[in-house]
């Protein structure tokens, strides 16, 4: 069979290849076209567009650059009506993808959406559209599945693949990892600022104001692939060492982490490293956002728990006294044991690892129908 699959961002080309890789070995005939990336490439995938020509975060860059949006979005229904594919499969990035949904299904394309939109955040009546443009949809929350589940539309739910991602690295020991990085042998604080240069810049600084109050420990930044060394040492004066794109390595040897809400809230219970989670934006924004996001947290640890099993600490509450007591009662005591053991749970709750194998199959069955 013939499947075409769009991902617009480093996350998705990560997901898609472990579907893709997965999707061959329960469909020995599959063939694969995509707008994707360099993974999806290696597992047999030909690449149309690259993900790096396709993602503009943020309002300012989006309206700069519309008419490429606009070129791509042509390229894709111009490439799909001519592969003639037996399904398309989207993978999360919903700006673009549902645009190509809509389209999709009035040209009688069957389409599948794996990594459902966070459509139980906001604008939860984009549910009404999903239903009528996504034949099939594969969520990885296990609540989502009850989210759809209220609107009447079933979807499949099966698991989350960070657990694929995490399972499939390779293994490094702490002696080894801090000697490459001229780390001492004290026990590790990870400090996961963001991605961001506005977000690093507001979090960052905040992080390093606790670095002294913890002596038996050594601090530890994740740098993002996406920024400078430079960008980074603008904030520090302190011996503290940056770590540029391995956060899975930092995250394996970590004792403790500060963290800001986002997908690594979830990559850093996964890796069983007890963390406080941090949030502060602009007044104007954060007021806002109350009024229109759904959640009772803002972590997906808790969201996923449905009970605060990390400590959130958003807005005012973010300031140094309040980090440094957090961050004391996950270094030692019952407070970091009951964390640890809620990890487990959630572990549970994420369906284990096999969450690409489980959707492909769910793919090839559906289509053979």
């Amino acid at each position: 069979m013939k499947y075409y699959l769009i991902a617009g961002e480093p996350s998705g080309d990560l997901q898609a290849s472990y579907l893709v890789k997965e999707l061959a070995k329960a469909d020995t005939e599959a063939e694969f076209r995509c707008f994707g990336g360099d993974l999806m490439e290696a597992q047999g995938a030909t690449v149309v567009k690259h993900y790096k020509e396709l993602a503009f975060m943020g309002v300012e860059a989006v309206l700069m650059n519309i008419r490429t949006i606009f070129k791509n979005l042509s390229l894709c229904k111009e490439d799909i009506k001519k592969y003639k594919p037996d399904v398309l499969i989207l993978v999360d990035y919903p700006g673009f993808n549902m645009k190509i949904a809509k389209w999709a299904k009035e040209n009688n394309i069957t389409v599948y959406y794996y990594i459902s939109p966070k459509i139980w955040a906001w604008n939860q009546k984009r549910v009404h559209k999903i239903k009528k443009i996504i034949d099939k949809m594969f969520v990885i929350l296990p609540f989502e599945e009850a989210f759809y589940k209220r609107f009447n539309y079933p979807v499949d739910f099966v698991g989350h693949p960070l657990l694929d991602s995490i399972a499939d690295r390779e293994q490094i020991g702490f002696d080894f990892f801090c000697k490459t990085h001229q780390l001492s042998n004290k026990p590790i604080i990870a400090l996961l600022p963001g991605s961001r240069k506005q977000e690093i810049s507001a979090m960052l600084q905040l992080m390093l104001t606790v670095v002294d109050k913890f002596p038996d420990h050594q601090f530890v930044i994740a740098g993002a692939p996406s920024q400078k060394l430079a960008f980074y040492k603008q904030f520090i004066n302190t011996d503290i060492s940056i770590i540029e794109n391995e956060t899975y390595d930092l995250l394996q040897h970590s004792y403790a982490a500060l963290v800001v809400s986002g997908t690594a809230t979830l990559e850093t219970a996964l890796f069983k490293v007890p963390q406080v989670v941090c949030y502060k934006t602009g007044w104007i924004f954060y007021n806002l956002a109350k009024m229109v996001i759904k959640t009772k947290y803002i972590s997906l640890v808790n969201l996923i728990m449905d009970k605060e099993t990390v400590k959130e600490l958003i807005q005012s509450e973010l300031n140094t006294e309040n980090l440094i007591y957090e961050l004391t009662k996950i270094t030692k005591g019952e407070h970091r044991d009951k964390m640890l053991s809620d990890y487990e749970v959630l572990n549970q709750k994420l369906g284990g690892i096999g969450a690409s194998k489980r959707a492909a199959e769910k793919i090839v069955e559906y289509i053979n129908k």
